[in-house]
């Protein structure tokens, strides 16, 4: 794997290095040594999958708070999405500060979202799959958002003619009225 720096402190871009040959490829997705080796959390104890039947399909902006912060591995299984990862460390340079790119089931790349960051992303084709690797369990009570479009952060999603956004990320209170609590 090859690990790449986000300009976000603690956010990496990795890469999978595919193996090729006639029966087609093989690559890693994960290795506790190389994560550790590059300061991430190697201590990986949930997987889960997001299946998004249509194109323009927004999931996010979601984090835990604190004693449930969690880092995530992010990576497209099917179609394409645009993903996007904001910092919310108040302590740090980048605070309020997003980065955004496109993955896809073919680009192999993959992002690692760490603790204090929110998450989201937007489909970019039809029938979008999504594998998420957590380093702490799914808390509801810790569960927080804030909503896509809050100026707050001021995220500039690529073009989608009509999104499909669920109740509850329409819900989510300005970030100002939201107080994420994460270990300092």
């Amino acid at each position: 794997m090859i690990f790449e720096p986000l300009p976000l402190p603690g956010a990496f871009r990795i890469r999978m290095e595919k193996r090729e040959d006639a029966r087609g490829s093989f690559a890693r997705t994960f290795c506790a040594r190389e994560f550790s080796e590059h300061g991430l959390s190697a201590s990986l104890v949930q997987c889960n999958t997001s299946y998004n039947r249509l194109r323009g399909t927004l999931r996010g902006l979601h984090w835990q708070d604190s004693p449930h912060g969690e880092d995530k591995l992010v990576r497209a299984t099917r179609g394409a999405l645009w993903d996007v990862l904001v910092d919310l460390r108040r302590d740090s340079p980048t605070f309020l500060r997003w980065h955004g790119e496109t993955l896809n089931a073919d680009n192999g790349v993959m992002l690692y979202v760490p603790c204090g960051f929110a998450h989201g992303f937007v489909t970019l084709r039809d029938d979008t799959e999504v594998f998420y690797q957590m380093t702490t369990f799914y808390v509801s009570e810790a569960a927080r958002g804030a909503r896509y479009d809050d100026p707050a952060f001021a995220i500039r999603w690529p073009g989608v003619e009509s999104l499909v956004v669920s109740e509850r990320d329409l819900a989510f209170p300005p970030f100002d009225q939201n107080d994420p609590k994460y270990p300092e």
